[in-house]
């Protein structure tokens, strides 16, 4: 049997099905789909959307304990429009743990997330010896490329919505549920607010698709995934040090995650959209610039892996 023989032969049934749905003239829909559930199917994306599910259990643990023991409010009384200022009011309405969680996790836990599967896109596959098959078929490398990215706007929106989800039910089981006080101080109905929580979580799930484009620009610049990955979560770090320099606040409104926590902005009535569409338009060029220079990368690339 020839070397090409075995390298074939040794290709798990997953792969051979993806390399298929490139040959499918379905290529849009079937491509698309096996990325999708390979990725979801892998045992590090299920931990890091478990890791994201377990951040609200504690949050809405230890807000509980603290109740118990007598605090009227949460960690960090009533500064405006963040974190602190929606744990101060769980306990008056559980349905503000989605959005507590969601401000807890948009730092940190939410874009390392998104790093790890945006570093491992294409730097992983080459590691593994599977994007040159992916690349056999003539479905051409701008197509896979788009595939790739599809597939982490999927995952930054399913790793949105199990922390709103996982946020929910622990809200809901823990702390009484009811009309919502937004911050302008006004009141709206249990529905007003669901359907307001759910714009929260497509909007912090948008605010990560300029950083989803940005790890698969530096996927493409290795064949190491763990490489690509460190180097990821290494930029996002650095940028949110940056973010925090005062004598730096000149670059600030040019950082990636510095409208992040603008969502708050939608818990006001009438809705304040000035730097929530800031934040938009920002991902927007960040999507853009880093994925036509992944674009430039990856199709002049030597794929020898």
């Amino acid at each position: 049997m020839s070397q090409a023989e075995m390298s074939h032969a040794e290709m798990s049934s997953a792969e051979t099905t993806r390399v298929g749905a490139v040959r499918n003239p379905l290529w849009t829909f079937g491509i698309l789909r096996s990325e999708l559930t390979t990725t979801l199917r892998r045992w590090r994306t299920l931990a890091l959307l478990g890791v994201l599910a377990a951040v609200p259990v504690l949050i809405g643990i230890a807000v509980r304990i603290e109740t118990a023991d007598g605090s009227s409010a949460g960690p960090g009384g009533g500064e405006g429009g963040g974190g602190p200022a929606f744990l101060s009011q769980v306990t008056n309405n559980g349905l503000f743990l989605v959005f507590a969680s969601l401000a807890a996790t948009l730092p940190v836990f939410l874009p390392m997330a998104v790093g790890v599967i945006a570093g491992d896109s294409v730097a992983g596959e080459a590691n593994a010896g599977t994007l040159r098959y992916l690349l056999v078929a003539p479905a051409g490398r701008t197509r896979l490329l788009l595939a790739k990215y599809a597939v982490m706007l999927g995952f930054c929106l399913v790793a949105t919505l199990v922390v709103a989800a996982s946020a929910l039910a622990v809200g809901a089981l823990l702390f009484p549920v009811g009309e919502v006080t937004t911050i302008s101080g006004t009141t709206i109905g249990f529905g007003e607010g669901l359907l307001r929580a759910g714009l929260v979580a497509v909007f912090v799930a948008a605010s990560l698709t300029g950083f989803a484009a940005l790890g698969l620009f530096v996927s493409t610049l290795t064949n190491s995934g763990i490489a690509a990955m460190a180097a990821t979560v290494g930029v996002l770090i650095t940028v949110q040090i940056v973010d925090t320099i005062p004598q730096l606040s000149g670059v600030h409104p040019y950082l990636f995650p510095h409208y992040w926590l603008s969502f708050a902005d939608l818990l006001r009535d009438p809705v304040y959209w000035d730097e929530a569409l800031k934040n938009l338009g920002l991902q927007a060029v960040y999507a853009a610039v880093f994925g036509s220079a992944a674009w430039a990368r990856f199709t002049a690339k030597d794929i020898t892996a």
